[in-house]
């Protein structure tokens, strides 16, 4: 049987995963005027009541990550001794980066930093020399080690069970709760929470990226953006991914990975070099000093006195959104980490993922935020009444701005294609019977989830808003929170069998 032969699905969990997100699905598009205002009220109870546990589960998730980077079991191979890696490192850093960032890196990078530069945390003044301080450099701290981290550790605890237990499933169901309950009915409950989660969390992402594409392209072309246009760009993407995903991870997944690889290098030195280079530079190390200096309290302020509403709003917001793509990311990055070992993986993640994710945000934040300070273009403005069109509009003020505008666009289109390439793999994994190392889901299986994650987007697009958007992330990681408590307990379980006590 070759890697890509047809492969049974398990008819339980595919059944339940399409059927529920139709059921969501559907409902926004027909209701979703009326659906609003409950989602958001919803999203502040959530935030609001259990917010400090999505706080204690990344802050959970770095003491756990250290503790096996530094320990004896870092040294642990998944695989057999004399496996070896299936792809170049630089190819594995490359899809793993580009399954755990996306189309929406582009969107938070060039916008975050206004949100904090009007509504600053800390009682700071808005726009003031402080808030600037603190606007470029959370960005780096929501985007840094601890977004990586949330994502590492499922990685680790599904290679354990998927390379050593040997266990035939890339589910989550067998990380938490081994080969003998993962078929049972809580197993397919985890299953289904987290393909709910990963079309959620993907939906999120691709409702907040594809609006900014529509308006790059109604740029480009001198006309209005409309909703329309922006289904066209959902269309686009789910098209692109599609093929991609079809073609499988050698000829699809891994080739488009490279390609963005060297684009995203192209685009962020030319930005670097014609835009502010000094500015940029200068601002980027000092937010880097000011995320470092500050990090403890950043990850622990909980906002009890003034209750100013900015942790619920972005902090929980984000742990939120890393919690809901984890076990995706986990499951994607198993796939592709044959012969590699637990230490090499977390140092890869959240060392390579955060400075990757920092140089862009260091790159397209700085460049928006000099452009208004120094007047040349109304960002803050501009991102206010409308965040998607603003980061083209920056991007059109370089030198040759057209010409960077198309490159930017097609950069955003292969980062939303290669995140959601990895999405329908790993949602076609979830749903199969038995997957073995080195191989792939059938191909239609992975062509029918690439399609199922573009009609979530299109329903949250309808509704509009992006705390509309923001919210459905959030209420699809809640039960994969709890989810993740039994993971670490099985692979600290399986750590002592296999390996002893430290």
């Amino acid at each position: 049987m070759t890697a890509d032969s047809p492969k049974p699905i398990d008819k339980t969990v595919f059944s339940l995963a399409a059927v529920t997100t139709l059921g969501v699905s559907v409902p926004l598009l027909v209701f979703g005027d009326m659906l609003e205002t409950g989602i958001t009220d919803l999203y502040n109870i959530v935030a609001t009541e259990l917010g400090l546990l999505f706080q204690w589960a990344a802050i959970g998730s770095m003491v756990i990550l250290a503790w096996l980077a530094f320990g004896r079991y870092g040294r642990i191979k998944f695989g057999d001794a004399d496996d070896k890696p299936e792809f170049s490192t630089v190819s594995w850093i490359a899809m793993l980066f580009s399954s755990g960032v996306g189309g929406g890196l582009l969107y938070w990078a060039g916008v975050e930093w206004a949100f904090y530069y009007e509504n600053p945390p800390f009682g700071a003044e808005p726009k003031s020399t402080e808030a600037i301080k603190w606007a470029t450099s959370y960005g780096l701290f929501h985007w840094g080690f601890t977004a990586w981290c949330i994502y590492a550790l499922p990685t680790i605890a599904l290679c354990y069970s998927f390379y050593l237990r040997k266990i035939p499933f890339l589910r989550l169901s067998a990380a938490v709760m081994g080969e003998k309950n993962c078929s049972s009915f809580a197993g397919r409950l985890v299953d289904l929470f987290f393909m709910l989660g990963l079309i959620g969390g993907a939906g999120t992402a691709l409702a907040l990226t594809t609006p900014m594409i529509s308006a790059s392209l109604a740029e480009l072309l001198g006309t209005e953006r409309t909703i329309w246009l922006d289904v066209l760009s959902v269309s686009i993407c789910v098209l692109l991914f599609g093929v991609s995903v079809y073609m499988g991870l050698e000829k699809g997944i891994k080739k488009l990975a490279d390609a963005n690889f060297l684009l995203s290098l192209l685009l962020l030195a030319f930005v670097l070099i014609a835009g502010p280079t000094g500015f940029i530079l200068a601002m980027g190390t000092e937010s880097i000093g000011t995320m470092v200096n500050n990090v403890f309290t950043m990850i622990t302020w909980t906002d009890p006195v003034e209750k100013t509403g900015f942790v619920g709003s972005w902090t929980v917001f984000y742990w939120a959104w890393w919690i809901a793509f984890a076990p995706f990311v986990g499951i994607f990055v198993t796939r592709i980490s044959k012969g590699r070992t637990i230490r090499e993986i977390i140092f890869a993640m959240c060392v390579f993922g955060s400075m990757g994710a920092w140089a862009f945000y260091i790159v397209l934040g700085n460049f928006g935020l000099e452009l208004e300070l120094s007047g040349a273009l109304p960002v803050a403005k501009m991102i206010a009444e409308d965040s998607h069109a603003a980061v083209p509009a920056m991007i059109m003020q370089l030198p040759f701005g057209t010409f960077a505008l198309v490159v930017f666009t097609i950069v955003t289109i292969i980062y939303v294609a290669t995140t959601y390439d990895s999405a329908s793999y790993t949602l076609a994994s979830a749903a199969t019977k038995e997957l073995h190392a080195s191989e792939n889901p059938g191909r239609w299986h992975r062509l029918f989830w690439a399609v199922v994650l573009g009609i979530l987007p299109i329903g949250l697009m309808f509704i509009g808003g992006t705390k509309v958007v923001m919210s459905a992330t959030l209420l699809a990681a809640l039960p994969l929170m709890f989810a993740g408590v039994f993971m670490c307990r099985t692979l600290m379980k399986w750590l002592k069998e296999d390996f002893g006590e430290l």
